[in-house]
């Protein structure tokens, strides 16, 4: 599982990356319009995915800014990394 998570934050960075890029030097034709649209679109869901993260994590867990930064990034690999740590903390 911790292979997926790793691999999936560093495909979203480079998704982040390449959407970035976009806003800065679109490029030619119909991909700038369509990465303008994933990028809102991502940074919809990544919104909402931050506020399941705050209803069902802030019992669990102390939550930090960067916490919450994390979730907004990476989404939900990043909630998969806390609910790994959440059952870790269950064990004992």
């Amino acid at each position: 599982m911790k292979f997926i998570v790793t691999t999936g934050k560093a495909i979203t960075i480079l998704a982040w990356i390449l959407m970035g890029y976009n806003l800065v030097m679109p490029f030619n034709g119909e991909i700038s319009l369509i990465l303008n649209t994933l990028l809102l679109l991502t940074l919809v869901m990544h919104s909402i995915q931050t506020l399941i993260f705050h209803r069902l994590f802030k019992t669990l867990l102390p939550l930090t800014c960067r916490d919450y930064l994390n979730v907004l990034a990476f989404g939900v690999f990043s909630l998969l990394a806390y609910r790994r740590e959440v059952m870790e903390r269950a064990k004992f």
